[in-house]
């Protein structure tokens, strides 16, 4: 029976792992989990209870009421399922960024959810992308990488993509997001921002998205020995 493979992508907010990650999935024929909307779906859920999302309490009380499943649809893109409704819309807006990071704060959640993304990698070969995949979810993947880029080039490119949406936002308010957002996920107590010892760091600031893929993709050919899909 051929073994699954893990692949582990780690970074801050805004580094482009989503899009990455999906990109190089497609390519070597890979189920693709964005573990950080399923934190977005809990703080979701929260924000749409009026829950204090910074309160453990009151969020692990909540948590067990939660029905939060993830389905993927026929192109492969991976769909949110809260209770039912497809939230995979509803868990991209703004105010829900920040909800997501305040419930990834805490412990009771992080280990309600801990056993959903590692059945994924035990039924399917994976690359995963969050922040804690490398150090505390996979720690055993086959490839943990770190992706990261300045606090300026991220926040640049996530104006860009909320105003392609709709959005009306201002470089400074996107920057101060992502500003706080690294604050609370390199300085939370269960499972903070880090790199993996053994993850190869990869700064895309000075890169575009074509760049970034390519080098991903040549990593991933060189260390896993995997082939393009046709």
């Amino acid at each position: 029976m051929k073994k699954n493979v893990a692949i582990a992508i780690d970074g801050p907010s805004g580094a482009g792992k989503s899009t990455l990650a999906r990109r190089c999935a497609a390519c070597f024929g890979l189920i693709y989990v964005d573990t950080g909307a399923i934190y977005r779906t809990v703080g979701l859920a929260a924000y749409r209870r009026r829950v204090d999302r910074k309160d453990e309490a009151a969020v692990s009380r909540l948590l067990p009421e939660l029905k939060i499943r993830m389905d993927y649809d026929e192109k492969g893109e991976q769909r949110m399922v809260l209770d039912g409704e497809d939230v995979s819309a509803a868990i991209r807006e703004p105010e829900i960024s920040l909800c997501a990071s305040d419930v990834s704060a805490l412990p009771a959640v992080r280990a309600f959810l801990l056993d959903m993304q590692r059945k994924m990698a035990r039924e399917h070969s994976v690359i995963m992308d969050g922040r804690d995949i490398g150090t505390v979810v996979l720690p055993r993947a086959e490839l943990k990488i770190f992706l990261t880029a300045s606090p300026q080039a991220r926040a640049h490119r996530r104006m860009l993509e909320l105003q392609a949406k709709g959005h009306q936002v201002s470089y400074d308010q996107v920057l101060q997001d992502i500003q706080y957002r690294d604050a609370q996920d390199s300085g939370r107590s269960a499972a903070p921002l880090k790199a993996a010892e053994d993850a190869v760091h990869v700064d895309t600031s000075e890169l575009n998205f074509e760049e970034s893929f390519q080098l991903l993709r040549d990593l991933i050919h060189k260390r896993l020995g995997l082939e393009e899909k046709a």
